[in-house]
């Protein structure tokens, strides 16, 4: 699934390719249709917002809101390139002058009007985004304290207490912090719990910056590059979501 780095750094390419252009927007597929993309056809395209991990697409007073699970993505091309995917499995096509966005599959796409976006739900019930400029850990600590039994690893997975963590940063940011995942929120200072969020913070900003991670405990083959023992991993939480830790390390 895609997490808040790759949204970001998505919103960031967006912006650089179309914003402020005029979009030639069609799609080829049926479910884009359904989705309202054509009615994009002509707009200005404003800007790009990453919040977690949601897309935000804006288009004066409409607006496209995509969220791509575990199967969708947005490519870039130029003009008249050839795609790696067929045409027909497009649920979305924003062409600028030089440049355009293709996006494939994902559990939600839609057009709505602005307005209605800031009222949505969905998107109101997020915590705050680990990745925005003015990111504050103590309110996500504060709201963690809710649920002093619940495993911290399973907890940065739920996006209503804070935004954008998803399986992969989960895990390496309590190895980057050494806290076992499977320690209750209770057991956890402000302090620690502060520490992890700031290191999951720090490794997606600079998967934002470098554009590549290089995991160092996620499905990792091989012993902990830090002591030298086995790695464990198990599914954590009611979604069974498969967590990766060292048992040294992370005590």
């Amino acid at each position: 699934m895609a997490e808040g780095d790759t949204i970001l750094r998505l919103a960031r390419r967006l912006d650089a390719a179309l914003a402020g252009q005029s979009i030639a927007a069609s799609a080829p597929n049926p479910r884009g249709r359904a989705a309202g993309v054509e009615r994009l056809d002509g707009r200005r395209f404003d800007g790009a917002e990453a919040r977690g991990k949601h897309l935000l697409l804006h288009f004066g007073e409409l607006a496209l809101h995509s969220h791509l699970g575990m199967s969708g993505g947005w490519h870039l091309y130029r003009r008249s390139a050839p795609w790696r995917r067929p045409r027909s499995s497009a649920w979305a096509v924003l062409a600028g002058s030089e440049q355009e966005a293709v996006q494939f599959g994902g559990p939600k796409l839609r057009v709505l009007p602005s307005e209605r976006l800031r009222r949505d739900p969905q998107l109101a019930r997020l915590g705050p985004d680990l990745l925005a400029a003015d990111f504050e850990p103590e309110s996500v600590v504060a709201a963690m304290r809710a649920e002093p039994g619940r495993g911290v690893g399973d907890a940065l997975l739920d996006q209503t207490l804070v935004a954008g963590i998803g399986n992969i940063f989960k895990s390496e940011a309590c190895f980057a912090a050494r806290v076992d995942p499977w320690r209750p929120l209770a057991d956890l200072s402000d302090d620690e719990l502060a520490g992890v969020l700031a290191a999951a913070r720090h490794e997606m900003l600079d998967a934002v910056a470098s554009g590549r991670h290089h995991p160092a405990i996620y499905r990792r083959r091989g012993p902990c590059t830090v002591c030298g023992g086995p790695i464990s991993s198990r599914g954590q939480g009611d979604a069974n979501r498969t967590t990766y830790w060292c048992p040294n390390c992370q005590r």
